[in-house]
């Protein structure tokens, strides 16, 4: 995992005060997020792993939850969960922030660990590989 905590937090808490515009990238399209919340929290590992011999698993993650209404994204996604399908690849989210006055626009690289669709939208379940401000 490469990001540095210090943007992190900076997202985390710019996330919490505002509405940020986040932007999914699946192939060649994008897509608005309509909604995001960022947590660190527990991953069901007793120790630093690497889970079926794929991609590795800290004890902790940063993890999103990003609603997204269009669609025409379900069928592109079926390639980039984790779980049974190891050919899995991340998932880039863009966002811009305001921190000391200044904007700085950030990546977000993700592996997607769930999604549950409803009929007018997508809610992705997300693990945070990498962050940084480009």
């Amino acid at each position: 995992m490469s990001f540095n905590n210090e943007l992190l937090e900076k997202l985390m808490e710019f996330n919490e005060k505002n509405s940020p515009k986040f932007t999914l990238y699946v192939n060649e399209g994008t897509y608005p997020i309509t909604s995001t919340s960022i947590t660190n929290s527990p991953i069901p590992v007793n120790e630093p792993t690497t889970r079926g011999g794929v991609y590795f698993s800290d004890k902790f993650a940063y993890k999103m939850k990003c609603v997204v209404e269009d669609l025409s994204v379900v069928p592109l996604l079926t390639k980039k969960m984790l779980g049974p399908n190891t050919e899995f690849g991340d998932l880039k989210i863009t966002t811009t922030i305001d921190s000391d006055g200044k904007s700085i626009p950030i990546e977000i690289f993700t592996n997607l660990t769930n999604s549950v669709q409803t009929p007018s939208s997508i809610e992705l379940s997300l693990i945070i590989v990498k962050l940084e401000s480009i």
